[in-house]
């Protein structure tokens, strides 16, 4: 296919692609749908090689957020029943953390819910980077603590944080449909302090919210223009109790070809599948590693992921490897112009690169992630991100019970397009409950 072979030829440049040929890639069939996993492969093979991130979150506060955000269930006025408590104490969420890395975890992930952190919650959360740090040597930090005020990131990156993540979600034109208590420029503001300020800027996107195929083009090259180092893919997971509860709009293939998108735009970028993957990828989750260099172990911010366990199983099976501390994530170029830039960490090349993670670098050279960052999970159950709360762009938001019912396997089946709505009702575990990690 021409259309494939131009792309790889881009991808290996470091050249995106036109916004075009960005359409096509989600408009190809499914008999086509190998191919594309196999082409953005090549690409991401140039610069990642068989190498997989892996990425844990800490809920370091859960619900009541003001924001309206559609897509997340600690929404202002979410009627989705979720955990609910106030900051953890550093040495908790550091014990939290512990399970992460203990399952492999490069980066930890804090993520708190609410429009943006207070000047005492910046002091807080910086005190608790230092109590993860000191206790597990090598492993990244990003908060995602939603809209920043002027100095903020910089004391984030001062007390060690190597990353921010705030997701753009959509796009400009459809943001206004999805949140009014803020505004699509006011997260653009958010992204472009943590990049000021040396921070390895995470932001990602939501899909299957309703919108047009333009409109996933539009918010990633929004996202390469600046210069996102991690962009975290999630995929929107309708809890019940929030406005896009019957939003059931995604099928494996669909975000296959989402991602593959993603891969040409953004080449030589951190692109991390982040909340829903369990979800809509389901069986071929595989496949998306083909594509994807990065993902979250475990569980979400409020809802329960993939075991860890088997996270690594499937990553081992499908002949990738586990990315360590001691090696960057991104290819040497960008890790060397964050590094120039004087910027921080965040992608494991500081060492190596002078501190550097993964370099802000001009739009040429292919900027674009997760993560985590953090990304995403930006809402591994919203679809991730973190922004102004939890479920707005970093990691997942959402419900959960108890216990699955009994008949929730054969309700699944008979949703929607196949939907696996008994993967959306479960319980968070570790922090916040009183369930062991899921790592």
């Amino acid at each position: 296919m021409d259309l494939l072979n131009t792309l790889v030829e881009k991808g290996l440049r470091r050249e995106p692609p036109t916004r075009e040929e960005a359409l096509a890639v989600l408009a190809t069939s499914d008999d086509e749908l190998l191919d594309v996993v196999a082409a953005a492969g090549k690409v991401r093979r140039r610069w990642f090689g068989r190498r997989v991130k892996l990425n844990y979150l800490v809920n370091l506060k859960s619900g009541l957020c003001p924001e309206d955000c559609s897509y997340c269930s600690q929404r202002l006025g979410s009627k989705a029943e979720i955990l609910k408590y106030t900051w953890l104490k550093p040495d908790e969420a550091s014990q939290a953390a512990a399970a992460g890395v203990a399952g492999g975890a490069k980066r930890v992930c804090l993520v708190a819910s609410g429009r943006g952190p207070t000047d005492r919650d910046v002091e807080r959360v910086g005190r608790t980077i230092e109590a993860i740090k000191e206790q597990n040597e090598g492993v990244e930090v990003c908060a995602c603590l939603g809209l920043l005020s002027d100095g903020q990131a910089e004391r984030l990156r001062e007390a060690g944080a190597d990353a921010y993540n705030h997701n753009l979600n959509t796009s400009e034109a459809t943001y206004g449909g999805i949140t009014k208590t803020h505004t699509y420029a006011d997260r653009v503001d958010t992204v472009q302090k943590a990049h000021a300020a040396g921070l390895s800027a995470c932001s990602g996107l939501i899909a299957g919210m309703g919108e047009a195929d333009g409109d996933l083009v539009d918010v990633v090259y929004a996202l390469r223009e600046l210069g996102s180092d991690s962009v975290p893919v999630n995929f929107l997971i309708p809890f019940e109790g929030t406005p896009l509860a019957k939003e059931w709009n995604l099928t494996p293939q669909r975000c296959l070809r989402i991602l593959a998108m993603v891969r040409f735009v953004c080449p030589d970028v951190e692109v991390r599948i982040a909340g829903g993957r369990e979800v809509h990828l389901r069986s071929m989750q595989p496949l998306a590693l083909h594509i994807a260099n990065s993902i979250f172990l475990g569980d979400y911010l409020t809802s329960e992921g993939q075991a860890g366990q088997a996270d690594l199983d499937m990553i081992a099976d499908a002949g990738f490897e586990v990315e360590g501390t001691g090696t960057p994530t991104l290819p040497a170029h960008r890790a060397d112009a964050l590094a120039a830039a004087g910027g921080g960490c965040g992608s494991g090349a500081g060492a190596e690169a002078g501190g550097g993670c993964g370099s802000h670098a001009p739009a040429e050279s292919g900027a674009a992630e997760g993560g985590a960052g953090c990304g995403s999970h930006a809402s591994a159950e919203a679809g991730t991100g973190c922004g102004s709360h939890s479920g707005g762009g970093c990691g997942p938001c959402g419900g959960h019970v108890p216990d699955r019912e009994p008949g929730a396997a054969a309700a699944a089946a008979a949703a929607p397009g196949g939907a696996r709505t008994d993967l959306v009702a479960v319980r968070r575990r570790g922090a916040g409950t009183d369930l062991a990690p899921n790592a």
